[in-house]
């Protein structure tokens, strides 16, 4: 019941757009996020009825929309945890002793040719054990030998203590979802967008010891097609004012430094803008990242500081082809929910806006430039999950492709008697024959059988 109810889970978690993880640890992401949920379902029907809002309301109370860190989700996993745990500590002694505790000798019916591979040879003498000793052996079975006062044994054993190998796999459970727990509880992952010469800090501001990383250069170089042949970037992170690592970071070549991995994820173009004051006092100087989207044209925003003047920008190109920078200009209003537009004009590359159409200020697009986007992740259940997955991986190999066989022989006079067992992933009748075919070689002689329409099932 616990691997269903986390089955049906996970194809929630598969079927419903899943919140990015860094949206988790940061408030105003998550909000962010959770608006665009609210966008994309407003327009939900079912049978006339707008359920749109109300099923975001409710998937997000339920935590469908984080399904892998829900609270209830959690207890499931760590439940199913207890249970392989309770288990493995059920199951292991009674394996032990199945794997230790052997009785070499049988007794005279475990040996009945209506038994599924059971084999006789008549007219034989007390070499014929030492013969099969000798076909076990080739086949890689461990042999013992015992006496008796009426009848003399051979017992082989092959893969004997793979059948321990289960622990294995359970333990590779485990492991996995201890890792995940961890990576959960204790894991980091953010995306962080980088302008051309800026800085910016990895977690939130004000948290100990936290890093900033700087794009010290970006590249994009084009094929002859016009088509992106790469991008990377010039990154340098620094701690307490130190750089500490620097490395051009490629998709699928990142930089690792404190546990943290800093992924070359995406890039998209900026605009490095001047704006003065009515003094002509300098009030910003940087790039202005075009991150967004506004009718499928790269949008950015900033405001400019030391005032309540907000600047929206839209990267556009004329009928020639020619860049052009649309600038609008958003004032703050009593009401904080909304903005009226100061002005509304276009800038090209290089130049200067007039300061009294643009509410004052002098704006400047000084140069066109880029911005790079990271996805930065700390795992700390990453070690854990390889372990796991050795854990796991061991265990099935030792499973399906090393089954236990084991095989008894009794010589009662001149009869010997051959009997043979294996786990259900072992074709026990065909190393049966083959068994038996090496034997008669050596015997000179072919066993008697029950025909198989005979046997016990």
């Amino acid at each position: 019941m616990q691997i269903i109810l986390l089955a049906v889970a996970g194809l929630i978690g598969t079927l419903v757009p899943q919140l990015p993880a860094f949206t988790l640890h940061n408030p105003a992401a998550y909000a962010d996020a959770m608006a665009e949920m609210a966008v994309r379902y407003e327009a939900l029907t079912v049978l006339g009825l707008n359920v749109g809002p109300g099923m975001v309301d409710v998937f997000e109370r339920l935590g469908f929309f984080r399904i892998f860190s829900a609270p209830w989700f959690v207890f499931l996993l760590t439940l199913l945890v207890v249970s392989i745990v309770v288990c493995t500590i059920d199951r292991t002694p009674r394996l032990w002793r199945s794997v230790r505790i052997v009785k070499p000798a049988q007794p005279a019916p475990f040996f009945d040719l209506r038994l599924a591979e059971r084999a006789r040879f008549g007219g034989v003498d007390g070499a014929a054990l030492d013969s099969l000793a000798a076909v076990l052996r080739e086949r890689r079975f461990a042999t013992q030998r015992t006496e008796q006062a009426s009848a003399r044994h051979v017992y082989g054993d092959r893969n004997r203590y793979f059948k321990l190998a289960t622990t294995f796999t359970h333990l590779g459970l485990i492991l996995f979802l201890a890792g995940g727990a961890v990576t959960t509880t204790f894991g980091f992952e953010t995306v962080v967008f980088v302008g051309e010469g800026q800085t910016a800090p990895v977690q939130p501001v004000g948290t100990p010891d936290n890093m900033l990383v700087k794009n010290i250069s970006f590249a994009a170089p084009t094929r002859p097609d016009g088509s992106f042949e790469d991008f990377r970037t010039d990154l340098a992170v620094f701690q307490n004012g130190q750089q500490i690592a620097r490395k051009t970071i490629r998709v699928n070549d990142p930089l690792e430094v404190n546990g943290f991995v800093f992924h070359q994820n995406t890039f998209g173009p900026a605009a490095v803008l001047e704006i003065r004051d009515r003094t002509g006092s300098l009030v910003w100087d940087g790039p202005v990242l075009l991150a967004g989207e506004l009718a499928g044209r790269p949008q950015g925003f900033i405001t400019v500081p030391g005032s309540t003047l907000g600047l929206l920008l839209v990267l556009d190109r004329t009928a020639d082809g020619i860049p052009v920078l649309a600038l609008t200009g958003l004032a703050a209003t009593a009401d904080p929910e909304e903005a009226e537009i100061a002005f509304l004009t276009g800038l090209g590359l290089g130049a200067t806006t007039d300061p009294t159409a643009t509410a004052g200020y002098a704006i400047n697009w000084r140069q066109a430039s880029a911005f790079t986007g990271m996805v930065v992740k700390r795992d700390p259940g990453a070690v854990l999950i390889w372990i796991a997955y050795l854990a796991l991986l061991t265990g099935l190999v030792l499973t399906f492709y090393f089954p236990r066989r084991r095989v008894w022989a009794r010589l009662e006079g001149e009869s010997l008697s051959v009997a043979l067992t294996a786990d259900r992933y072992a074709n026990a009748e065909r190393e049966f024959e083959q068994l038996l075919d090496d034997l008669s070689a050596r015997l000179g002689r072919r066993p008697e059988r029950r025909p198989a329409d005979d046997r016990w099932p």
